[in-house]
């Protein structure tokens, strides 16, 4: 029986009196590569939040790992939206790869040759040995998601979760960031925010459509134009959701 990571019961959220999730159940099991989409605004986000511990529920409850949410903080692994930062620090692709062992430090605790090895084997997984030592300002937007995905990587987490981590990359640099996440699939446990509808359908395990409530799809079915619109009230690409390489985890 696949192992319950995320389970939500009822869940709703409400942000300066607006309804953002309503009544949300989900179930996300060991070894699934769930994708999300849905319009700007429908909560993807918040979801993510709840999970990590960021944002406290209205209603509902959620457990993560069988603990209250922020609780397993070490267990999850996190690639944020958007990075802010000063181009011109001088932080290299290592340096911050090496910051997804904080999580596992003391206050001022250095880092140790085991932290060191950890970032290295993530920097290796994502294809950036080459650029371990490059400056973060000088990478491509392709290159610096990797980094991202190679810090959230360094802390050994069962569970990673992205928040539209091809936003700002080129078509092919997208393909390559879905073939790593594909590849990663074999040994965690995937959620993925995006908006690339089509191009995660053969990726994915199962895909839930998010806009303030739930609509789980599992693999081998197809969201038809009606679903997508009702979805998302503007035209988007149709998903085709094709058999992954790895079937589905589901409770037996």
């Amino acid at each position: 029986m696949n192992r319950v990571i995320i389970e939500c019961d009822r869940l709703g959220v409400e942000l300066d009196g607006m309804k953002v999730l309503d009544n949300l159940s989900l179930s996300v099991y060991e070894g699934d590569f769930l994708g999300i989409v849905g319009p700007n605004g429908g909560g993807k986000t918040t979801l993510l939040r709840v999970i990590l511990g960021l944002q406290k529920p209205t209603s509902g409850t959620v457990t993560v790992f069988g603990k209250s949410p922020g609780q397993a903080a070490e267990r999850i692994g996190y690639v944020p939206q958007r990075l802010f930062f000063d181009r011109e620090f001088p932080i290299s692709v290592l340096d911050i790869v090496l910051m997804g062992r904080l999580s596992g430090k003391k206050l001022l605790q250095r880092y140790d040759r085991k932290d060191r090895m950890k970032a290295l084997e993530a920097i290796e997984l994502v294809g950036l040995s080459k650029l371990k030592d490059r400056r973060i300002g000088a990478l491509s937007g392709g290159e610096l998601q990797r980094a991202l995905i190679a810090r959230a990587l360094a802390g050994a987490p069962e569970l990673l979760l992205l928040d539209e981590p091809t936003a700002s990359v080129d078509p092919e640099m997208k393909t390559t960031i879905y073939d790593l996440l594909e590849k990663l699939m074999q040994q965690l446990t995937i959620i993925l925010v995006t908006h690339d509808t089509g191009m995660i359908s053969s990726h994915v395990t199962r895909i839930a459509c998010l806009n303030c409530s739930l609509d789980m799809h599992q693999a081998g079915s197809t969201l038809g134009r009606k679903t997508m619109d009702d979805l998302y009230h503007y035209p988007v690409d149709l998903v085709v959701h094709n058999e992954p390489s790895q079937q589905t985890p589901q409770p037996q």
